[in-house]
C-alpha cells in the first residue's frame, strides 16, 4: 500500500507542477518557473516521508564551501535529485537530453537553466557541459552532476565520466563529492519502496588544481568508500565495493561490435 500512494503521489504531483512550471515558463526570468520547481521538489520530499515512510539524513552539510560550487552525486535512484536540490535555494543541474522528449518538460529544463546532455556521453556532451554550464558558472549558480551519467544499482558502480573534470579545470570550481544510500529505499526507477532512513553525505570538497587522472580516481575512491560504508550501515551488513559494470551505452556499443565480429 505504501508503494501504490507514494506512487499515485508522485504522478499527481508530478503532472500538476509540470503543467504549472510550464505556464509559468511563459513569463520572463526564471524567478516563477524556479519557485514551482522548488515547491514541487519540496513536495516530493515530503510524500516519500509520508506516503513511502522514506526519511532523509543529510550529514556533512557544515563541509559545504561558500559561494558556487560543483555537486558531484553517486546516482543510485530517481530520489536522489529531489533529496539533493531540496537543500539548495538555486541549483543548476545536468541532466541527459532523454528527458526533452517529453514537451512540457523540455520546456521547463530550458527555463530553468538546466545544463542538458547527451546521454550517451562523448564530445557532444563535453561541449554541452561547457558552453550550458558556462551560463550558470556566470551567475554564480551551484551545479549538480552524476559523473556516471546512469542510474547504478545498489552494489554496483559505472566508469566515472571525465565531463566533471572538464567543468572543475574550465570553471574552477571546486567539487563537493556526495555518498548516498538511497537507492536501498527507492530502486533506480523501480516501483517498489522500502520504508527507513536514507542518507546523503556531503564529503570533503576536492580543492582546484588536481589533473584529470588524479581527480577522477579521488573523486572515485571516496564516492564509492563512502557510499559502501552508508550501505552497509543501513543493512547491518559488511561493507563491500561496488563491482564494475558496463554502463548502457558501453553494452550497446560492446553487443554492436560483437554483432560486427565475423564468427
Amino acid at each position: 500500500m505504501r508503494t501504490l500512494a507514494f506512487n499515485v503521489a508522485y504522478w499527481v504531483l508530478s503532472i500538476g507542477y509540470a503543467s504549472a512550471a510550464a505556464f509559468a515558463a511563459l513569463a520572463p526570468g526564471r524567478g516563477a518557473t524556479s519557485w514551482i520547481i522548488r515547491r514541487y521538489v519540496k513536495r516530493m520530499v515530503q510524500a516519500m516521508r509520508i506516503f513511502a515512510g522514506i526519511r532523509i539524513e543529510y550529514r556533512g552539510e557544515d563541509r559545504l564551501p561558500t559561494g558556487a560550487f560543483i555537486i558531484a552525486s553517486k546516482h543510485q535512484s530517481w530520489g536522489d535529485g529531489f533529496a539533493t536540490y531540496d537543500r539548495f535555494q538555486d541549483l543548476a543541474f545536468v541532466t541527459g537530453d532523454h528527458l526533452e522528449k517529453f514537451p512540457l518538460l523540455g520546456t521547463v529544463l530550458r527555463k530553468l537553466g538546466a545544463i542538458v546532455v547527451n546521454s550517451c556521453g562523448g564530445r557532444e556532451a563535453r561541449d554541452s557541459l561547457k558552453h550550458r554550464g558556462l551560463d550558470a558558472h556566470r551567475e554564480g549558480r551551484k551545479i549538480l552532476i552524476y559523473p556516471e551519467g546512469h542510474l547504478a544499482r545498489v552494489g554496483e558502480k559505472y566508469r566515472y565520466r571525465s565531463g566533471v573534470w572538464h567543468m572543475y579545470r574550465d570553471f574552477d570550481m571546486t567539487v563537493v563529492p556526495l555518498a548516498t544510500n538511497l537507492g536501498l529505499f527507492w530502486p533506480e526507477e523501480k516501483y517498489e519502496k522500502h520504508p527507513g532512513t536514507a542518507t546523503l553525505e556531503f564529503l570533503d570538497p576536492i580543492p582546484t588544481g588536481l589533473p584529470k587522472g588524479e581527480f577522477l580516481a579521488r573523486l572515485e575512491g571516496v564516492i564509492e568508500t563512502r557510499t559502501a560504508e552508508l550501505i552497509a550501515e543501513a543493512t547491518g551488513n559488511q561493507v563491500t565495493p561496488a563491482i564494475r559494470v558496463l554502463a548502457p551505452d558501453e553494452a550497446a556499443r560492446a553487443a554492436k561490435q560483437a554483432d560486427a565480429t565475423p564468427a
